[in-house]
């Protein structure tokens, strides 16, 4: 029997990576297909074990190439596509907006015109609960896949283009697609400009963990592995056309989240330096996923453990991040924290 081709894009960051590890060792009979530019968060050392497995491959490319993507689904015939490759630093976005514009929006689209040409079967698509914009901090309130869009970044907004044009290839060439838009991910091998794997390291190293604002804006915090789970049932049984929401259950402020590493390292609240707050920071994300719940997903983490076992994971790797963050000491990005 022919093995099932899925095609893995922005398979080298952290949650694509963390997918493509899931797949590889869960489906050994399926041949799982890394496609990844290697951009500054793009790291391959995570996967040195998979490299050993004839059911993985990586390629080098550049979604927005339309020559090279066209020649790759040309010559592969993928069967699946599940696309993580974005630009996904907010910060990131506000000083370069059109980056993100290219790579997540017009890269999308050169990705979906390959799945259209090639009989791809279904394209999945990796999005984020920040298309939705932000919530009041009424307890009650929640992101449903009804809630319109309503941007407030030019990341968010680019997702939100994406997402858009995913729906109209399903709506007017019949591209069997899924969207799922997930809260924010925590768990090993994530980069560390991010908000967890950020305050982790500092704190290792004694130095001061910048905090926008007062720290009160409040996450959803769902642990990559319940994603990559809830990833992998949408793809086999999602109903195509639909989008599908993911989140943890794990609602916590930034300042909970950073005293919660910082005590458990045994060190010092002083260690806490607030700064200007973001330009269009979001006040709070949670996810109503009842409807993805109603396949059988539920997250089997719950925050107050995940993050113990990921600080440790940190602990016990230090030969994956010492590389990357001495890369980042120069850059003005490292002192943001989402």
């Amino acid at each position: 029997m022919e093995r099932i081709k899925i095609l893995v894009t922005g398979g080298a960051g952290f949650i694509g990576g963390n997918f493509v590890q899931y797949m590889v060792n869960k489906y050994p009979h399926y041949k799982i297909y890394n496609l990844d530019a290697l951009t500054y968060a793009g790291d391959l050392t995570k996967h040195r074990e998979l490299e050993k497995k004839e059911n993985y491959h990586f390629f080098k490319a550049d979604i927005t190439e339309r020559k090279q993507i066209f020649s790759i689904f040309e010559s592969e015939k993928f069967d699946y596509v599940v696309h993580f490759a974005a630009e996904s630093h907010v910060d990131r976005s506000i000083a370069d907006p059109e980056s993100f514009v290219r790579t997540n929006v017009l890269g999308t689209q050169v990705l979906l015109d390959a799945a259209k040409q090639y009989g791809v079967k279904k394209f999945s698509h990796v999005s984020t609960d920040e298309v939705y914009g932000e919530l009041d901090f009424e307890p009650s309130s929640f992101f449903t896949e009804d809630t319109p869009l309503k941007p407030n970044s030019p990341y968010s907004a680019s997702k939100a283009s994406s997402d858009l044009l995913v729906r109209a290839y399903f709506e007017t060439y019949g591209l069997p697609i899924n969207i799922t838009r997930c809260s924010n991910n925590y768990g090993p091998f994530q980069f560390p400009e991010k908000l967890i794997p950020l305050t982790i390291l500092r704190v290792l190293n004694n130095e001061k963990v910048p905090v926008f604002g007062h720290g009160q804006n409040i996450r959803d915090w769902l642990h990559v592995v319940d994603h990559c789970a809830a990833i992998d049932l949408i793809l086999h049984q999602g109903t195509n056309g639909e989008v599908y929401n993911i989140g943890g259950h794990n609602e916590r402020t930034n300042i909970e989240v950073i005293n919660t590493i910082i005590n458990f390292l045994g060190k010092s609240e002083e260690l806490i330096e607030f700064v200007p707050d973001r330009l269009g920071h979001d006040k709070r994300y949670a996810i109503d996923a009842t409807k993805l719940e109603k396949l059988g997903w539920k997250p089997t983490y719950v925050f107050d453990t995940g993050i113990v076992e990921t600080i440790n994971w940190y602990l016990d790797n230090t030969w994956w991040w010492e590389k990357l963050v001495s890369e980042l000491e120069n850059n003005p990005s490292k002192k943001t924290i989402e």
